[in-house]
């Protein structure tokens, strides 16, 4: 713990930013955030894309396993739900991308609800196991599904248009996928300074304790489901919109691994990081 970081009154202890050092460094990165498309190379700028996806996909699992404690092995799984979802929406309607991307992230919403029904009564290792289920579930739906899904030959689709804009190339993409991923990180740790954040909180510390205190065990999992999956959606969405094609093989079970080893090895940083401060 910090020295002299006590709080003296809730509005502090409710502040994201606690010091003008915090803000100074946030100032400068999101100032580097701007200027990097116009200093970099393609290859850097089409990382610095995956990058901003990965972030908002890895933020929604974070919810999930790193403050509700519900381990998932289904996050590729939701975000392929996301991307079929604007693929299929993309080439049937037309619909702008701030249309898609929503009624994306809704749809993974939806089928998390629906995996995370068994949390109530399985934690930990049985319900990693669950999760990995519907995740083996829903690829055989990608693959199998041909007249929505196409089958292992997948989905093509245009660029994301929004007034009159085509956004092709790698560059006019950054623009929406960085600044989507800033807003959907600060929506989260927004999330956590509310009833429903530390409700999932105490989830995570004790749930028989919180279920003592009044907290709806099975309305704040879903919940915390619903919102992992919903993050995960969006991500897939921009993801088929970054790759204009979406195939069954594009969310494999080592992308839902690399995302909840990126969520431990944080978790880890922040302890670390809280035992030396």
């Amino acid at each position: 713990m910090r020295i002299g970081d006590a709080k003296q009154s809730y509005e502090a202890d409710e502040a994201i930013w606690t010091s003008q050092t915090q803000k100074l460094w946030l100032g400068l990165f999101l100032l580097i955030l701007m200027v990097f498309p116009f200093a970099v190379d393609s290859y850097l700028l089409y990382l610095g894309c995956l990058v901003g996806i990965a972030v908002i996909s890895t933020t929604g699992l974070n919810i999930l396993t790193g403050f509700t404690g519900l381990i998932s092995l289904g996050q590729a799984g939701f975000m392929g739900v996301g991307a079929y979802t604007v693929a299929w929406l993309s080439i049937n309607t037309g619909l702008p991308f701030p249309v898609t991307l929503l009624l994306a992230g809704l749809m993974a919403a939806a089928v998390g609800i629906l995996v995370g029904l068994p949390s109530l009564r399985v934690k930990g290792l049985y319900l990693a196991i669950a999760t990995l289920a519907a995740s083996v579930f829903l690829h055989f739906i990608f693959a199998e599904w041909e007249s929505v899904t196409g089958g292992m030959g997948g989905l093509s689709l245009e660029p994301a248009h929004l007034f009159g804009l085509t956004f092709q190339s790698d560059f006019m993409m950054y623009f929406i996928i960085v600044p989507l991923a800033v807003l959907m990180v600060l929506a989260a740790r927004n999330v956590f300074r509310t009833r429903i954040g530390r409700a999932f909180i105490a989830i995570r510390d004790r749930d028989i304790s919180a279920e003592i205190l009044g907290i709806n065990l099975l309305r704040y999992k879903l919940m915390s489901f619903a919102l992992s999956s919903f993050y995960a959606g969006v991500a897939g969405g921009l993801f088929a919109y970054f790759y204009r094609v979406v195939t069954p093989e594009s969310f494999p079970l080592s992308m839902s691994i690399f995302y909840l080893a990126a969520v431990i090895v944080g978790g880890m940083g922040n302890l670390l990081g809280g035992i030396l401060g």
